[in-house]
């Protein structure tokens, strides 16, 4: 299998040539990386190359690496039902904006809109970017590494005003003001746990 991977992976370096950055075979999947600006004819020759035939992509899906110079990747998942064979693409990207897959694949559509509404990659040519996650009116993008866990805002029914208000995140505990003798994280055995605190006395003995 490992063998015929790799001969695969050598026809698909030889045939995109430059546009490769990087490539393996891991887990019995090959992994390759591309320049951005390449990635519809990537995508377009895994689908029609005889050798390839990978038609269905299955999943774009982002990461966040906030101490890498290129920031971000964006992951295009294919399948290829004819070879039995998975491919992984990847680009990476900072703020520059990604050509979108929609051409190439139209299932693309949906999967760059939620890479867009959780880490913020711009998709450029999809005709239906927005958010499909979180609400139209949702501040950040809640996958980044940098987005506070409470998010900015939160949400509630206003008995008042009879609808959905936005306010900003109170939080009604402070979370760093830990009462460290409180019996759930203090010294001492609860209620119950007497007989606990004898047996260890006798161990001791």
């Amino acid at each position: 299998m490992t063998k015929a991977l790799n001969e695969l992976l050598d026809i698909i370096v030889t045939n995109l040539g430059d546009a490769v950055v990087h490539s393996e075979v891991q887990l019995d999947e090959i992994s390759i990386v591309v320049k951005t600006a390449d990635i519809r004819r990537t995508l377009s020759y895994l689908r029609d190359d005889v050798n390839c035939q990978f038609k269905q992509l299955m999943d774009i899906c982002g990461a966040d690496y906030p101490e890498r110079e290129d920031r971000f990747d964006v992951v295009y998942h294919l399948i290829s039902m004819t070879q039995n064979l998975r491919i992984r693409v990847k680009v990476q990207v900072t703020n520059e904006s990604v050509p979108s897959a929609v051409e190439v694949f139209s299932t693309a559509g949906w999967f760059e809109r939620e890479v867009w509404d959780m880490y913020g990659i711009f998709f450029d040519g999809n005709p239906d970017l927005r958010r499909i996650l979180t609400d139209y009116g949702f501040e950040g993008h809640p996958l980044r590494k940098d987005f506070p866990l409470t998010g900015f805002v939160e949400i509630r029914y206003d008995e008042e005003q009879k609808r959905v208000v936005y306010e900003p995140v109170k939080l009604t505990q402070d979370f760093r003001n830990f009462d460290f003798l409180s019996p759930w994280e203090g010294p001492g055995a609860l209620p119950g746990d007497e007989k606990a605190s004898d047996n260890a006395e006798g161990a001791k003995k």
